[in-house]
């Protein structure tokens, strides 16, 4: 199998295109948030690739937030209609490209070099999760900056990685079935933990305009998947001559309910 290929990988597109449909001005507000949060300063006047843009989300947040154009681009064409209907509903005559593309298929003598390069939650799906993070810093102009989020290693990489494996190809209804038990016991821990559940669900939308459901289906169907050490991750972009401006990096977890990402941004240095 070729993890590389877009047959082997996860109907991340159609989960995506599902998602859309809640999306709201509270959840762009918090996108917007979650962009603010990574670049402080704002996106004013700058380019901007999404890789790897999902429901076009955060390509519509990045021109809310200034971006004077916006290159979206993801392997998946479900992902690509949906960021193309979204961007066209709520940001119409905006500079916006949304085009099916593999990150190992951007170069800059074709696209381009930007001021920012964004890619959350998506490289670390791509089968080949280094070659792919290389690939885009290849896309940052000299003192441009990326900002990625990768999964954090947890101890418990390799069931998870079956676990995906299977479910990315189960049927819906015994995805479904699994999903409703993933909920229910991450649900339970949160009680356990002292957390009102009810609470929790009203709040999810909170972080960065996200969808409990959705998510849970993005976890467990996310294949291919692999993780990185927040150490890995620093040591890889300076070989790059990048240098650290922003790091949200998490702890060494056993990865019971699954990893969290490291949220990192960089600066080229040439």
């Amino acid at each position: 199998m070729n993890l590389t290929d877009r047959k082997s990988h996860f109907e991340f597109g159609e989960n995506w295109r599902d998602y859309a449909k809640t999306v709201d001005r509270h959840r762009i507000h918090q996108a917007v948030i979650g962009l603010q949060k990574l670049f402080p300063d704002g996106l004013s006047g700058q380019s901007f690739l999404d890789i790897g843009c999902g429901s076009g989300l955060h390509s519509l947040a990045a021109i809310l937030s200034g971006a004077s154009a916006v290159t979206a681009v993801d392997i998946d064409e479900n992902s690509v209609e949906t960021t193309r209907q979204l961007l066209d509903r709520l940001a119409p005559g905006s500079q916006c490209t949304v085009r099916v593309v593999s990150v190992f298929d951007l170069t800059p003598e074709q696209y381009g070099r930007f001021d920012i390069v964004y890619s959350w939650g998506v490289l670390h799906h791509t089968g080949d999760m280094w070659r792919a993070i290389g690939r885009a810093a290849e896309m940052v102009k000299p003192g441009g900056e990326i900002a990625i989020a990768i999964y954090a290693t947890t101890k418990l990489d390799a069931p998870w990685t079956l676990e995906k494996r299977f479910y990315s190809s189960a049927p819906t209804a015994v995805q479904w079935a699994i999903r409703q038990g993933y909920m229910a016991a991450w649900l339970t821990n949160k009680a356990v933990r002292g957390y009102n559940p009810i609470t929790v669900l009203r709040q999810y939308h909170d972080m960065r305009g996200m969808n409990f459901s959705h998510d849970a289906h993005d976890w467990l169907g996310g294949y291919p998947y692999q993780t990185a050490s927040a150490d890995d991750l620093r040591s890889y972009f300076a070989k790059l001559d990048f240098e650290e401006v922003r790091a949200f990096a998490l702890p060494r977890s056993l990865g019971l309910f699954g990893s969290g990402c490291h949220e990192f941004v960089f600066r080229s240095r040439s």
